[in-house]
């Protein structure tokens, strides 16, 4: 019994010693240090290393950009004469001894230091008179120069004292999707306010036929002919329009895009008028039949459904068929991406157009064209300069062919025939029949000269 006992301490006194040489000299403990301290605890989840660079989203800063721009914008206010109410008395009387004065609001920016200022064209159209009023308070007087209601540009200009500030035009096809903005401009006859806000997307399509860029930067009435500019302070967009149910902003606006606006002022400053350049080609609209029965309703790029007679196109090679990839270093996706590029040359340019034909690549160079057809105002048909076959078929020199008629004027057999007079004037091309129809008033008796391909000539009367 007392070998027993004895044992049993020597095993329990081995046994304490060997424990205690485990803890001695193999476990590590980890040492915990708990203070009276009431911040949070922090807790590393990773032993990977962090990047300083990356860690964060970069701070953005606009104060700069404001800073520069907000001195450049202007606020826009246009006098105009409303002519009536549309009662009978304005048929009777006419409309001039019930007109009154109206005053309308926007922006614009400045573009040159001697007066030169951007804005829209639908901000300055009708004017009697326009005063624009610096960030100073500073107010002139402004003329016209120029305008382009297709583009919705305008350029203006005051006679100021001294220079003044003024914004560079920046390179939109640089603009990329999620790049900070600011919108500068009046709403709401508030002056030198700014927004701030990203792109949405580019080469917005509003149904016609211009590729806008898209900015969630909030944009109201009398913001029209402002300002987007990106950080620096670079012109990206000159601000033209909201969709909106109330008339007031829900989410997202829409700009010209900087390059095409410069390109407007530059032909106005040089030529008077703006310069467009065509490829000459047409295409198919998304979600119509006729496209879905071609299999080209979802193809990535803008498919070639017919060419133009005598156009670049037709003179580079282009085919119905072909499907258009790029212009130059631009990716053509839908039909929007196409024309705003394109709409910033001018004729004479020449672009290098990536087509697929038949799943072939290839680079195909064309020489941009002046537009050869127009629909003109007031009656509203479509026609087209003459081509060489043209003339000899009709035997005129002169003259433009009607290639499209509205419904209303389908029975009087106007399509396909050649008009050579408007009243008394001749008609030499698509200019001379926009410039002869625009001066018809709308209650105005006129009449139109018109040849068919056998010679015979007829004259009709508009009343």
């Amino acid at each position: 019994m007392k070998n027993i006992a004895s044992l049993f301490l020597v095993a329990l006194f081995a046994g304490a010693i060997t424990l205690g040489s485990y803890l001695l000299f193999f476990d590590e403990s980890e040492t915990s240090v708990i203070t009276s301290s009431s911040e949070m605890p922090v807790i590393t989840t990773s032993n990977n290393t962090v990047s300083m660079t990356k860690a964060a989203i970069e701070e953005v800063d606009f104060t700069t950009a404001a800073e520069q721009t907000v001195n450049a914008v202007v606020h826009v206010k246009n006098l105009t004469t409303s002519r009536g109410s549309g009662s009978i008395f304005d048929f009777f009387y006419g409309s001039e001894g019930n007109s009154r004065p109206q005053l309308g609001s926007g922006s614009g920016v400045i573009i040159s230091p001697d007066g030169y200022i951007v804005t829209n064209n639908h901000v300055i159209d009708k004017a009697r008179e326009l005063i624009v009023t610096l960030n100073n308070n500073g107010s002139y007087e402004a003329k016209v120069i120029g305008s382009d209601p297709t583009t919705d540009i305008a350029l203006i200009k005051i006679e100021p004292e001294q220079p003044l500030p003024y914004i560079a035009f920046g390179d939109s096809d640089n603009t990329k999707i999620g790049e900070w903005v600011l919108a500068v401009g009046n709403p709401f006859n508030l002056t030198s306010t700014v927004t701030a806000g990203i792109v949405s997307a580019k080469a917005r399509n509003l149904g016609r036929n211009q590729s806008f860029l898209q900015t969630d930067a909030a944009v109201n009435p009398g913001n029209s002919g402002g300002a987007l500019v990106n950080t620096n302070g670079d012109l990206i967009g000159i601000n033209t329009a909201i969709t909106s149910q109330t008339g007031s902003y829900v989410g997202y606006s829409f700009a010209v895009p900087s390059n095409l606006a410069k390109k407007v002022v530059e032909d106005i400053m040089q030529f008077g008028d703006v310069q467009k350049g065509i490829l000459g080609i047409t295409t198919l609209r998304l979600n119509t039949q006729q496209a879905i029965d071609k299999g080209v309703n979802e193809i990535d790029g803008v498919y070639v459904d017919s060419i133009e007679e005598e156009s670049g196109a037709d003179d580079a090679g282009l085919q119905s068929g072909d499907v258009i990839k790029k212009v130059d270093d631009i990716r053509v996706r839908r039909f929007a991406d196409l024309t705003g590029y394109v709409s910033t040359k001018r004729p004479g340019d020449e672009v290098d157009v990536t087509i697929n034909r038949k799943g072939k690549n290839m680079v195909i160079p064309v020489e941009l064209k002046k537009r050869q057809s127009a629909i003109v105002p007031g009656i509203g048909i479509e026609v087209r300069n003459l081509s060489d076959k043209d003339r000899r078929s009709f035997k005129v020199k002169n003259g433009v062919k009607i290639t499209g008629v509205p419904e209303r004027y389908r029975g009087y057999g106007l399509d396909g025939k050649v008009i050579i007079q408007i009243d008394d004037d001749a008609v030499r091309n698509i200019d001379d029949a926009n410039r002869l129809f625009s001066g018809i008033s709308r209650y105005e008796q006129f009449s139109i000269t018109l040849i068919d391909d056998e010679g015979e000539r007829e004259r009709l009367i508009f009343q």
